[in-house]
């Protein structure tokens, strides 16, 4: 037991100083930050015989609750990034990749969860929900860094799609979710579905982040005593208080917690827009969801290495291979047409829609519900292994020349 304990200490300094360390080494190489720790979980786990096997099937509540912290961490920290007000036409590209771009992806991925997996109704719908939304916890390489310093500054249209999209939807794939618990059941309500898991989750957690988001904002800018006028003392840690309560307060009436962070965030950030406290926030967070999104993707590794992928057919992999190179790929491009953006940056963003923590926070939470077949923990893992492979290697030269062209177009035109 305390050769165990030991080698948990020292896994655990080894993990957060190489946290620390990797994204300044790596640079500019076509290697994330995942994809190390996801080799080194998978080596560990294989190599040092103390360690048990972390196998979320048999651990389902510390999955559930270790990727619920990671995602409104990560979410929190997406809001907080973005620097553009919150608009229709501001914001025309998001309802694009939400409105269209989701849509098209969950009824592709649960078609082929049918014709090609031979899975029923109830688990190709949570296949489909779970694998729909993109990721903002491993997706940072292709999102907007931090707040901008200057106020009218604004993000790219490639890296705003990015996070705008992460940011919401995956509130917004938790109603199919709860379809597919109800299919799994033995009498779902059409008329319950739609009333409260729809509209009135999606309602109670767009008005909670935005009231807790406007009351921290005068907490943080505008309180009448210096004394608890946080902006004033750069304290970053209260981010956390932002977070949990946005999302505590959303759970506690039945609303959907994801929205609530995410929008929570925006509305924070939407308050001071110049003020360098924003950035201590971002900074604080972001510090915090890479120590956890080290320990999730080291323990998916570890999960991989020691039986999650066991048993795993040439049908499964060729899923996986369909979801992240085809369906994403085309739905994009089909939501994308007539959009603000060019062909190239419509490409960039159809190309990366990373799959990751949220997807296997959905399979565990459905797990928790509802009645589903174990494989749909082996197929989720298949997909995010490999998104975070695929992304792990292209995201980094492809942003990178990006925004060589961007640059060398705005020598050209002299803007």
């Amino acid at each position: 037991m305390a050769d165990a304990v030991a080698v948990v200490y020292t896994a655990a300094g080894a993990a957060t100083l190489a946290a620390a360390l990797l994204p300044r080494v790596l640079g500019r190489a076509p290697v994330s930050m995942p994809m190390v720790f996801l080799a080194v979980g998978a080596l560990a786990f294989t190599v040092i015989e103390p360690l048990p096997a972390p196998d979320p099937r048999q651990h389902s509540a510390v999955a559930l609750h270790l990727t619920e912290l990671c995602v409104i961490v990560s979410l929190m920290g997406a809001g907080l990034a973005l620097n553009r007000p919150v608009g229709w036409r501001r914001w025309s590209i998001t309802w694009r990749l939400l409105g269209i771009t989701m849509t098209l992806t969950i009824a592709a991925v649960g078609f082929l969860g049918w014709a090609v997996l031979g899975l029923g109704l109830a688990s190709a719908l949570l296949l489909a929900a779970s694998l729909a939304p993109t990721d903002p916890v491993l997706a940072t390489e292709v999102q907007v860094a931090e707040p901008a310093a200057h106020p009218d500054d604004e993000e790219d249209e490639v890296r705003f799609a990015l996070t705008s999209e992460a940011g919401l939807n995956d509130g917004l794939a938790f109603p199919f979710v709860y379809a597919a618990i109800a299919v799994s059941g033995a009498a779902p309500s059409v008329w319950h579905w739609l009333g409260v898991d729809v509209v009135w989750r999606l309602a109670a957690g767009l008005l909670v982040g935005l009231g807790a988001g406007w009351a921290l904002r005068k907490l943080f800018f505008d309180a009448p005593s210096e004394r608890v006028r946080l902006a004033e003392h750069a304290e970053g840690f209260v981010v956390l208080a932002a977070t949990f309560l946005a999302y505590g307060l959303a759970e506690v009436v039945e609303g959907y917690g994801f929205v609530a962070v995410f929008v929570c965030a925006c509305t924070l950030r939407a308050g001071e827009r110049a003020h360098g406290y924003h950035r201590v926030l971002h900074q604080y967070v972001e510090q915090v969801e890479r120590m956890l999104t080290v320990l999730v993707i080291f323990l998916l590794g570890g999960a991989a290495a020691t039986g999650l992928l066991a048993g795993t057919t040439w049908r499964e992999v060729l899923f996986a291979v369909l979801v992240l190179a085809v369906v994403r790929p085309a739905a994009s491009l089909v939501g994308l047409v007539g959009g603000p953006t060019g062909p190239r940056e419509r490409t960039v963003i159809s190309l990366f829609g990373v799959r990751g923590v949220g997807s296997v926070f959905y399979v565990a939470y459905a797990f928790q519900a509802g009645q589903f077949p174990d494989t749909l923990w082996r197929i989720v893992t298949l997909v995010v292994i490999g998104s975070i492979v695929l992304h792990g290697i292209t995201a980094t030269p492809v942003m990178r020349l990006l925004d060589r062209e961007r640059e060398r177009h705005g020598a050209l035109t002299g803007y």
